[in-house]
């Protein structure tokens, strides 16, 4: 950034100081007087839904940028599945099966993030939605491993807070969707997903359709927890119909623990350096 000594024009900072001692007035507690990029009803007009958009993609990528970061591993999983100290608090049986996927999620980060730590930080660097159950998980993991974490929190009408285990300084705050998905893939080096819910379905086939049509390159994608994907989804039967090719079934894998997931990135690694 330009030093404001130096520049013929004032700085932002400069002029919202200066805009914030003008004397009390009418005239100056008029709305229409505000500085336009601090006036919050006006950022929020619908037809500042682009500019907020911009926003929203400029200000994570600006600090991942200035952090060195460029390269993640993404973690997906349902919110509800408890650490399995807390399985006798879960709503279901089932979520209280599932809870063994917490441990394997946080092993897993754990993993990747002392990995990440022999680039200092700036490769395979864990990435979740920043809420609870699998993504405070995989905080967590990176957390035992000494290194630094990304949550990609949303609104939500009944409001989350971030896990206590996100980098303070690498979680962000998202309104839009779309917005928060670029962020998940644009630097994706690998994506597991656990067992979830609508969300986790929602991301899941986003990023496998960004795949399919070659938006995105092809990295590992490893579902963890095969008895559970497919007792929901009837993978063969999308082949059978035709709606999706036979390929299309190779673009991602089971697994069942941490290690089974690591092997995979190691091999496909490997691979793209032979």
């Amino acid at each position: 950034m330009k030093d404001d000594r130096t520049s013929p024009f004032r700085g932002a900072h400069a002029d919202r100081n200066t805009a914030e001692q003008v004397p009390d007035t009418p005239q100056t507690r008029a709305p229409a007087y505000r500085l336009a990029f601090d006036d919050p009803d006006f950022l929020c007009r619908d037809e500042l839904r682009p500019v907020r958009l911009q926003l929203e993609l400029l200000k994570p990528e600006m600090i991942l940028n200035e952090r060195g970061i460029t390269s993640t591993v993404v973690l997906f999983g349902g919110a509800r599945i408890p650490e399995p100290s807390k399985k006798d608090t879960a709503r279901t049986q089932t979520l209280a099966d599932l809870s063994k996927y917490y441990d394997e999620a946080r092993e897993f980060a754990r993993l990747m993030t002392e990995r990440s730590l022999g680039s200092y930080g700036r490769d395979y660097v864990v990435a979740t939605g920043g809420g609870p159950g699998v993504m405070e998980a995989g905080n967590r993991g990176a957390d035992d491993a000494g290194g630094e974490s990304i949550g990609l929190n949303i609104v939500l009408p009944h409001e989350q807070a971030p896990n206590e285990y996100v980098t303070p300084g690498l979680c962000f705050n998202f309104h839009y969707f779309a917005i928060r998905k670029m962020h998940f893939l644009m630097r994706a080096r690998a994506i597991c997903v656990f067992p979830g819910g609508f969300g986790t379905l929602d991301e899941t086939f986003e990023a496998l359709t960004l795949i399919q049509t070659d938006r995105m390159k092809r990295i590992p994608f490893l579902l963890f927890g095969e008895t559970f994907w497919r007792s929901i989804i009837n993978w063969e039967a999308l082949a059978d119909a035709g709606t999706i090719s036979e390929e299309d079934l190779d673009l991602f894998q089971f697994v069942e623990t941490a290690a089974d997931a690591v092997a995979i990135i190691d091999a496909w690694e490997d691979a793209a350096e032979s």
